[in-house]
């Protein structure tokens, strides 16, 4: 068998030379720190996960019917005739959710260890496009059932375009293809997120890596390891601090994608609808346009932004800003090496306040999410209920002070946390910028001693 495998790997160099040398760079002769930890597994799981969401994604396209007529009926085709098709279904739209926590993670640790400098810029700017792209083929995505809560999603989301001045209605009449979300509208959704978005997508992922192996992996400690002492024991000329990805690295990754994998199944074959946060109950029911869900709001991995859109009070009858906030708390992901004018990366070492104003912003972003949701406010009358007798007597409610209203938490829990989201970045210019930042001593080496 070796001497096969040899002479097929023969035949492949004398007719494809430079694919060999390729291989060498990304993956044998690509040097990776030595002290990657559990936040360096999220990297090579996005990928797991996409090549899932494209190979699911192609056997459902095989019976899915992109009409306002067929496309609920081909979805419960699928999910009772097609053998295995409710697997497929699930794996797909499980792999979804679990894209967006992984993601999410990912970026998180970018934060922890500030992947974002200099000179990995373009490679966060790749990644944020990734994003960017990420979210609106998933939106795309979630149109295609043709569930109650698709069509009334994509009649919501495709509406807040009609805030830009001038040019608003035209444009949401020109997405859609019509006044309300039909055929032409799950038509071109279908044919964007099924082809054109994927390409896009595959096109940023390979830029992204070639970009990071471009430039070289960061690390927990922020230290560069191509500027540290040379020689190991494979080449002299080589990081001291450095291994090869593979075989290391990729044995490695192994054990984290059987570890998620396992768990991935577990949702798969237990709890697929999540309690209603990864299929909601509402997308069981056909669409119809004269029957408004109980609670309108997108998919959990939206929410964050979906509550900063509601939490910003509309002005002269317009949503304008709240769209405006809604977005810019996106644009602001991708200038954030422009804001961290801090010189030192990893969190290690970092001042006190950096880790204050770090862990405020994810303890913003998932509180969001649930305010997203809409289930702060019940959570909160929850909680007084019992505190307070008459707030359970119905009639209670009819006379009852403002504060007692689970809209008025929602509302004033929801402010706080846009403000401290978008204080974050604020305060990280600020703190960065006036040299406000005390800092740790930054080893000259990758060390070992931490957790």
């Amino acid at each position: 068998m070796a001497n096969v495998f040899s002479s097929i790997g023969n035949w492949v160099n004398e007719r494809a030379p430079n694919m060999m040398p390729a291989y060498r760079k990304h993956m044998t002769e690509y040097y990776a720190p030595k002290n990657f930890n559990l936040w360096y597994y999220f990297g090579s799981l996005a990928i797991v996960v996409l090549v899932n969401q494209i190979v699911t994604g192609i056997f459902l396209t095989m019976n899915f019917k992109p009409s306002a007529a067929e496309a609920f009926n081909s979805v419960e085709y699928i999910m009772r005739d097609v053998e295995w098709g409710w697997l497929i279904r699930y794996m797909h739209s499980t792999g979804a959710s679990l894209f967006f926590v992984v993601v999410f993670l990912h970026m998180f640790r970018g934060l922890l260890y500030g992947s974002y400098h200099k000179p990995r810029e373009l490679v966060w700017l790749l990644g944020m496009l990734i994003f960017l792209v990420l979210m609106a083929e998933a939106f795309m995505g979630y149109v295609l059932p043709w569930g109650n809560m698709s069509f009334w999603g994509a009649k919501v989301i495709i509406s807040l375009f009609g805030t830009i001045p001038v040019i608003g209605n035209s444009l949401v009449e020109w997405i859609m293809g019509d006044f309300l979300p039909a055929d032409a509208t799950i038509n071109r959704f279908f044919a964007l997120h099924v082809i054109a978005l994927p390409l896009v997508l595959l096109l940023l992922v390979v830029l992204h890596i070639a970009a990071l192996h471009e430039v070289g992996s960061n690390n927990p400690d922020g230290v560069e390891i191509k500027k540290g002492p040379k020689g190991n024991r494979w080449d002299d000329h080589k990081p001291a601090d450095g291994i090869p990805f593979h075989p290391y690295y990729t044995v490695k990754d192994l054990f984290g994608v059987g570890f998620f994998l396992t768990i991935a199944a577990f949702i798969i074959f237990f709890v697929p609808t999540f309690g209603g946060w990864f299929l909601e109950h509402d997308n069981f029911i056909p669409a119809n346009n004269l029957v408004t869900p109980t609670h309108i709001k997108p998919s959990w991995y939206f929410t964050p932004f979906y509550a900063i859109l509601r939490m910003i009070p509309s002005f002269f009858g317009t949503a304008f800003w709240g769209v405006l906030g809604m977005f810019g708390a996106i644009a602001l992901l991708f200038v954030l090496p422009w804001i961290d004018k801090g010189k030192v990366r990893s969190v290690r070492y970092r001042g006190t306040g950096y880790k204050v104003a770090l862990f405020a912003l994810a303890f913003s972003f998932i509180g969001l999410a649930l305010v997203g949701a809409g289930v702060v406010g019940e959570w909160v009358q929850e909680i007084l209920t019992p505190m307070l007798p008459p707030l359970s007597n119905a009639a209670f409610w009819k006379d009852s002070p403002f504060w007692a209203s689970s809209t008025f938490w929602e509302n004033l829990v929801g402010r706080l946390l846009t403000a401290m989201y978008f204080g974050y970045f604020v305060f990280l210019w600020a703190y960065t910028r006036f040299g406000w930042e005390k800092t740790k001593p930054v080893p000259d080496r990758v060390v070992y001693d931490h957790d």
